[in-house]
């Protein structure tokens, strides 16, 4: 039987989410097509009605995460640009650190994209620089005159790796991991915030946390 226009775009979006949750949680190497199709409540057969291939879907399940993340990085704007303070603190936490699932696709799969088609590492990219460019942003307004755009980047790859570091060693010391995320989150307020008379590093870090 064959099922409307609206069940079947139900089902892709059902397929998608499933497979964003499992991809972040297990890595996308780590995951196959039965279990996503489980999770989604659906069947095998079904997957394959609506992608292609695995790779075709870890495609949109990546792209999926990248929207939640940066629909939470816009959430809250000051003077028109985001709270970029508060959003480091959300980053850079001990919920963040223990939520895979449900939290930034970089942190969870920076490791394994590089092993990847080209199509996963196109989309990580501009992921990756959406972040970069919002950054970019308010470091130029804060500190005129200094490179913004190697700055940014430098803070968008320290989020990311200071939480793949952080879960990395939590099991064997949890106090470390915990100390690792507090010291990236000191040095990024020195990076992003130096200079700005208006909201001085300590008070930005004093406000946020």
């Amino acid at each position: 039987m064959r099922i409307s226009k609206e069940k079947a775009a139900e089902n892709r979006s059902a397929l998608i989410r499933a497979a964003s949750k499992l991809f972040r949680e297990r890595g996308i190497d780590g995951v196959g097509v039965a279990e996503i199709s489980k999770e989604a409540g659906l069947t095998h057969g079904a997957l394959y009605a609506h992608f292609k291939s695995k790779e075709e879907l870890a495609l949109e399940a990546l792209s999926y995460g990248f929207e939640q993340t940066q629909a939470r990085m816009f959430a809250s704007t000051v003077d028109g640009m985001p709270d970029l303070a508060a959003y480091l603190d959300y980053y850079l936490s001990i919920e963040d650190r223990n939520d895979y699932a449900a939290r930034c696709p970089m942190s969870a799969a920076a490791s394994e994209i590089g092993r990847q088609d080209r199509a996963l590492s196109v989309r990580f990219t501009e992921g990756y620089m959406v972040m970069v460019r919002a950054f970019e942003r308010q470091i130029a307004a804060n500190q005129p005159g200094t490179d913004a755009l190697t700055r940014a980047m430098v803070v968008v790859a320290t989020m990311i790796g200071s939480v793949s570091v952080a879960r990395g060693v939590a099991k064997a010391n949890p106090a470390l991991s915990e100390q690792m995320l507090k010291a990236a989150r000191q040095m990024l307020d020195e990076i992003m915030f130096a200079g700005d008379q208006a909201a001085p590093c300590g008070e930005i870090a004093s406000d946020a946390s």
